[in-house]
């Protein structure tokens, strides 16, 4: 019986456009050079002046000094905070090129070298960026040197590493630098066949009550049709609903194309692989095929793991001493988008603490809803942390009947602080004895029962009236008692200061000798 020969498309293989991640330290001016190639305005929209989330934009570019027509550069932009570093390192996978960022003025700074190190794992081209020539600190050769000291060795500079030097506020060099990504997309030879269905990544995730479950993919290859559907790890999205960087609906898409799809059926893994399926049901084996590879995998929420935080005490049991109590402070972490998701978890991570345990009841992306306020009642003293989300009317109706506090945030380091703070508060207090003050007794006066008069000397701190004691005798305790009383100079008083006599009535039983110690005892919470 004869099998049909299955279909096979027409190859087209073109160049495709180079797709370019921009890293490097948090202010040496990534989103202002981004800003400026696009001529747009995204830095002043920034919380804090700090990219917070990968975004992914396409621009058509031509040099007015040549003949060459427009060309596509897709730009990846990501945070420079150092709690997101994972993302950076997703960016320097998905990109052809990437372009490190260095001040002229700072130099190189330690997220320049977690930058470098990311492209250097993901074996990326990249060529370097000194910024900001125009400020009157700039130092270009300085700043050879300090990249030269970490390991980056620029052409002419006793290496083969492509640099500009540029003024991402007033534009110098900028063209240079675009000619430069164009060239070395040429030598790279980047190909993809158009005629192919759409391969590529997830870059990030997000959640919004009205549209559902979003994706910012970037095609690698292939055309992206409407129509079909797209398949990333365990998550099913259609082509309905396609959106440029802008956010205009499209009905196609070609590779280092950024596009937003909308209405998965899960939050797809960031930094996977997606594909396309023509219909559903092929959708939905792939999706059953990869559930069998990965059954015993734990799963995650909005492509981020979850995560147990604990604290350097609780995860040594062999060294944790039995006189600390340890509390946990549970919390549900929600966020705009998985990206930021992530980077908490990991400034989240950061946080220790001897007594306190920062246990992740839940976390996900998109508005504080109800539910959130209803899982976290669950948790003794409980809290739910936004990050650039907001709480929706019944959420924040529940939250305040119930009395689950809600702390919103849009600086990640904000919000790290609030989360020390906090923890720190939730520390259990112990009550330990503190030595307040020593005194020495010189008389031995009287003795009514168990109450005796003696002449002393405060030797350091203060002796106080109320206040428990111990008597040392020869550097043992061999006594305590209460100080009834006190007098100096014939006067009463409540306290005597180091270097001043007095007298006082002692209640103790044992009989107190000139020569024995007094120790002032109070009680003190830490």
């Amino acid at each position: 019986m004869s099998q049909t020969a299955p279909k096979t498309e027409k190859k087209t293989i073109i160049e495709r456009p180079p797709v370019v991640t921009i890293l490097g330290h948090i202010d040496h001016g990534k989103s202002t050079l981004l800003d400026y190639i696009r001529k747009s305005n995204i830095v002043d929209t920034e919380i804090g002046g700090i990219t917070q989330k990968i975004s992914a934009y396409e621009i058509e570019y031509s040099n007015p000094s040549t003949k060459l027509g427009a060309r596509k550069i897709t730009f990846i932009d990501t945070p420079g905070h150092e709690a997101f570093q994972e993302m950076r390192k997703r960016g320097a996978k998905v990109a052809d090129i990437a372009i490190l960022v260095v001040s002229a003025e700072d130099g190189v700074k330690p997220q320049t070298i977690e930058a470098y190190k990311a492209i250097e794992e993901s074996k990326t081209s990249f060529i370097v960026a000194i910024n900001k020539i125009d400020k009157p600190n700039a130092d270009i050769n300085k700043t050879k040197v300090s990249l030269a000291e970490a390991g980056i060795y620029l052409e002419g500079f006793g290496g083969s590493i492509s640099f500009v030097p540029i003024s991402a506020k007033t534009g110098e060099g900028v063209n240079e630098l675009l000619d430069l990504i164009l060239l070395s997309a040429e030598v790279a030879n980047l190909t993809g066949d158009s005629n192919a269905s759409a391969e590529g990544v997830v870059i990030e995730t997000s959640r919004d009550q009205k549209k559902g479950i979003s994706a910012t993919l970037i095609i690698k290859n292939g055309t992206l049709r409407s129509g079909a559907f797209i398949v990333a790890g365990k998550a099913i999205a259609p082509t309905r609903i396609i959106e440029n960087s802008q956010g205009k609906k499209i009905i196609e898409a070609t590779f280092s194309s950024p596009v937003v799809v909308t209405s998965w059926s899960e939050s797809p893994k960031v930094g996977s692989a997606f594909k396309i399926f023509e219909s559903k049901k092929e959708a939905e084996k792939a999706v059953s095929e990869e559930s069998a590879l990965c059954g015993t995998q734990a799963p995650s929420r909005d492509g981020v793991p979850s995560l147990r935080v604990r604290s350097s005490i609780a995860d040594s049991s062999e060294t944790a001493s039995p006189e600390i109590s340890v509390v946990e402070f549970p919390i549900i972490v929600k966020a705009d988008v998985a990206g930021s998701l992530e980077a908490i978890m990991y400034e989240i991570a950061k946080i220790k603490s001897e007594k306190v345990i920062l246990k992740i009841l839940n976390s996900g992306t998109g508005n504080i809803t109800e539910s959130d306020v209803k899982f976290a009642s669950g948790g003794k003293g409980a809290a739910i942390i936004g990050f650039n989300v907001s709480a929706d009317a019944s959420a924040t109706v529940a939250a305040e009947r119930i009395g689950v506090p809600i702390m919103s945030f849009d600086i990640i380091y904000k919000l790290s602080e609030w989360l020390e703070e906090e923890s720190k508060k939730r520390e259990p207090k112990i009550t330990v004895e503190e030595i307040a003050g020593t005194a020495k007794i010189i008389r031995f006066f009287s003795k009514t029962k168990d109450r005796q008069i003696v002449g002393a000397k405060v030797v350091s701190g203060e002796i106080h009236t109320g206040h428990k004691i111990k008597i040392i005798r020869n550097s043992v305790e061999i006594e305590s008692g209460i100080i009834r009383g006190l007098e100096q100079a014939k006067q009463k008083t409540d306290s005597v200061r180091e270097g001043f006599e007095f007298g006082t009535m002692i209640e103790a039983k044992l009989d107190l000798a000139p020569g024995d110690i007094i120790q002032d005892i109070v009680m003190v919470e830490k």
